[in-house]
């Protein structure tokens, strides 16, 4: 009897390896801007498939992964404000309510994703990185920056030449909103770039994307993905002002036009994208 507890209890381990793929390291933000407190502020944030494989590279696991964002959406009022779901990597630009909504939204996105996949495909082990990236965002020339970097991602791989021929970004949606699982937030965004209608905001965003394809600027920029925060100088010495002791030995430095709140150097790696 001991001995067929010990192995059911061995083939229940190994179900639940491919079931549950660590799921309590794939939500630990890697910057610590989730230790703001009163500082009402849009985040950029870069999850990524472990050791950079192409987990994403079908439509159907990406459209997956964007109906647990949808669902993240009605259960814990995730503010989405633009994304990108590439072949091995995510770019999610987000508000925060200051509610915890955005550390549930990932744990639940994160982790019923890599749960789905996993047992689809029988895989074993970690789908995403240990640990996902958030960088603070300031409004306004800043956010709508941010957003065009997202927008042009899969231009800078080279996969696509435009924005709009990627199946699964935010720039469909506020090009053409859904009637149905609409996943932009527009009242936020109209907010937080000064408009007051939704069509100024896509003629604007459609504008900014074809400048930037015209000018041909679009190559990485690490400062939107891998610093602290960026934005003006008022709002990235508010942000270190916010961190407190977590901001020891994070240098503000002017990059990319903008103020920028850097990790310490060890922490910029040589990601693609």
């Amino acid at each position: 009897m001991d001995e067929m507890i010990a192995l059911r209890r061995k083939r229940y381990a190994a179900c639940e390896s491919i079931l549950y793929p660590r799921p309590h390291l794939a939500y630990a933000p890697l910057s610590p801007v989730h230790g703001l407190r009163g500082i009402s502020t849009s985040m950029c944030k870069t999850l990524r498939c472990h050791q950079k494989e192409f987990l994403l590279k079908f439509t159907k696991d990406r459209q997956r992964w964007r109906n647990w964002l949808f669902e993240a959406k009605k259960r814990y009022g995730l503010c989405v404000l633009n994304y990108v779901v590439t072949s091995n990597h995510i770019h999610l630009l987000v508000h925060d309510r200051g509610k915890g909504e955005i550390a549930q939204s990932m744990q639940l996105i994160a982790g019923r994703t890599a749960q789905e996949y996993n047992q689809r495909k029988r895989r074993k082990g970690a789908y995403w990185e240990d640990r996902y990236h958030a960088t603070a965002v300031d409004t306004d020339e800043y956010l709508a920056r941010c957003m065009v970097y997202i927008d042009l991602n899969m231009v800078r791989a080279g996969v696509v030449k435009h924005p709009a021929d990627w199946d699964t970004c935010g720039f469909r949606e506020i090009q053409a909103p859904p009637e149905r699982y609409a996943i932009i937030d527009q009242q936020k965004l109209l907010g937080l770039l000064g408009m007051t209608e939704f069509y100024q905001v896509q003629d604007l965003h459609r504008h900014w994307v074809e400048a930037a394809l015209a000018s041909g600027e679009i190559q990485r920029d690490a400062a939107w993905t891998q610093s602290i925060a960026i934005g003006g100088s008022d709002f990235v010495q508010g942000v270190k002002a916010g961190l407190g002791f977590k901001a020891q030995y994070r240098d503000i430095a002017e990059a990319s036009d903008a103020h920028v709140l850097r990790e310490p150097d060890e922490i910029y790696l040589p990601f693609n994208q």
